[in-house]
Formats: C-alpha cells, sequence, structure tokens
C-alpha cells in the first residue's frame, strides 16, 4: 500500500502506546511510519545499521522511535518519542511510551495531551498488571478512547479464542473503573504488518477495520469539557530569600480550567491535594485555562516531580 502524504483533512489525532515491556509499542509505531510512507531513505538505512549493530541482523522497526543510546542498546524504551505522520485523511502525533515499571511516570507524560491510548497486549502472555496499570491511568488522565491492540496473534497461530480472552479480560476491568473509557479491540501482528495499516487474510473472523483506518476515522471531542489537567515540567523551590518557604509546580493547563481551591490528583502516585494558589508570570491569578503556563501552588507539601500530571 503505497500512501501519498500530505495533510490530512480531519483534525490532528494525538495518540499514545501503553502496555508492558515488549508488547511490541516501538515495534507498532515503526510498523505505521514505515507503511505510511512517512520514513526517509536515510532514516531506513540508519534503521537498518542500528538493526545490525544492536540485534540479530534482521530489520528492527523499533529503532525508529527507540533514539536514546541506552534505549538501542537494552532494546527497551526509557524516555517519551514523539513521532509525526500523515496520510491524505488526516495527521497524526504518537507518543511511544515506556512500558517497564520504573518508568511510568515518563508513561503518565505521554499520555497526558493524548486522545487515544492504544494499549497493546502480547497474545501469548495475556494482559498482565501493567496492561491493567497503563489502561487505569488513561481513564485518570480522561484520554478519550482505548484501543486494545492484541498484537503477536502470528505467534498464536491467530486463534480467535485467545483473542475473545484477552478482550473480555480488559473489558472487564475497564467496566470497573470509577470513570471507564470505551474500548475498540484490534487483532494484529506489527512485526508482520498485519492488521496495521492493511488488512489480514490470517483473520477472517474479525470483520472490523485495520488499525489506521479506525485512528483516521475516529472523531475526537473538544477538550474543554474535560477537567483541566497540568502536566509538570519544573518544580519551583527557592533557596533562600523571602520566598524561601515556597513550593511551585510549573506547568502548561490541557482540558478544562483550573481555580484556586480545586482538588487534585497526581499521577502516577495517585496522592491528593488541594490547589492554594496560581501564578501567572508571577502575579496570582485565581484560575488558568487550556494553554495558560501557570505555576500551581498546593496547600500542603505533597511530594512532585517533573513528569507529573495533575488531573
Amino acid at each position: 500500500m503505497v500512501i501519498d502524504v500530505r495533510a490530512g483533512t480531519a483534525s490532528t489525532l494525538r495518540i499514545a502506546t501503553a502496555g508492558s515491556v515488549d508488547d511490541g509499542k516501538s515495534t507498532l509505531i515503526g510498523r505505521l511510519l514505515h507503511d505510511t510512507k512517512t520514513v526517509f531513505e536515510d532514516q531506513l538505512q540508519a534503521m537498518e545499521k542500528a538493526s545490525r549493530r544492536y540485534g540479530d541482523g534482521t530489520t528492527n522497526l523499533a529503532l525508529l522511535t527507540d533514539g536514546l543510546r541506552a534505549e538501542r542498546e537494552q532494546g527497551i524504551t526509557i524516555d517519551v518519542a514523539h513521532r509525526y505522520f500523515a496520510t491524505p485523511r488526516r495527521s497524526f502525533i504518537v507518543a511511544d511510551t515506556p512500558g517497564h515499571a520504573q518508568y511510568t511516570r515518563n508513561m503518565v507524560t505521554g499520555a497526558s495531551t493524548s486522545d487515544v491510548a492504544i494499549v497493546l497486549v502480547d497474545a501469548r502472555h495475556g494482559v498482565v498488571e501493567q496492561t491493567r496499570r497503563h489502561a487505569l491511568i488513561a481513564s485518570l488522565l480522561g484520554v478519550q478512547h482505548i484501543v486494545l491492540a492484541v498484537n503477536k496473534m502470528d505467534l498464536v497461530d491467530w486463534q480467535q479464542s485467545v483473542y475473545l480472552a484477552v478482550v473480555d479480560d480488559l473489558q472487564r476491568f475497564v467496566r470497573a473503573l470509577d470513570n471507564p473509557v470505551p474500548v475498540t479491540a484490534i487483532p494484529m501482528s506489527a512485526l508482520l504488518g498485519d492488521n496495521v495499516v492493511d488488512g489480514s487474510e490470517h483473520i477472517p473472523w474479525y470483520i472490523g477495520p485495520p488499525l489506521l483506518a479506525f485512528l483516521e476515522d475516529f472523531e475526537t471531542r473538544v477538550h474543554a469539557d474535560l477537567g483541566a489537567r497540568v502536566h509538570v515540567q519544573r518544580v519551583i523551590r527557592p533557596q533562600g530569600g523571602e520566598h524561601a518557604d515556597f513550593r511551585g509546580q510549573a506547568g502548561v493547563v490541557s482540558g478544562g480550567w483550573l481555580r484556586t481551591g480545586d482538588d487534585v490528583v497526581i499521577q502516577p502516585s495517585g496522592k491528593k491535594a488541594t490547589v492554594g494558589g496560581l501564578y501567572r508570570w508571577g502575579n496570582p491569578v485565581n484560575e488558568a485555562g487550556p494553554g495558560h503556563a501557570v505555576v500551581v501552588e498546593l496547600t500542603t507539601d505533597v511530594d512532585v516531580a517533573r513528569g507529573d500530571v495533575f488531573v
């Protein structure tokens, strides 16, 4: 399938990948970039060279997103990598987030501004603790839709029963959440490309669209009806002077409006706090809205770090 990459006609869709380690998140993004012809020739050459250096000699599509040297040497994703691609119908910004539990904060960063979370599951292993954790975080952050990508179906001989068991497991978990998110399940093999950009002859029992077609057709809702979210970019702690006791968290508001006195939950820790003060350009304000750079002062001294999100 050859796609003429031009500016899409629909609104830009922000996507975050999620799921446990080695479930295929980076490979899926690499497949999307490769099969939509969004990869330049020099990037392909660099990927093939890196595959020979860090892998087993086969082309590793995950290297299109794993940019840090440590990531390539270990074969994992540590930081959040953002990639852009487009089809004639739509443009996309996708965040490749880490699957390891110790990098959950980076996953929160990637998902905090996303419309859709693609939660990958290795069909051989099914839904695991990190799968549930990422689905919960997506729900807390107000992600509009979860795509359950049941990956590596080729390694279970494309068995429908395996797929249905995974789907039932995650859907039961999501339905029990305080803020359940709609889930659409898609079977696939990111490594082979089945049901990612094009359909697959191996799953005649599946009647839905491949992943890309679903994403192209997805209708986003206006974010103004969501609760405010603030992605913490910097923690402000003066070392001396008259403001030595001040503790503030600087970030940008997305979603709705944040006001003094609002209760917030700090993710990924889940700690609760109350907004004691808001500051813009050094001046106190009563509220801050979408796109506003703001410093948030909490009423209690709660441990907050860069990459945390107030929801």
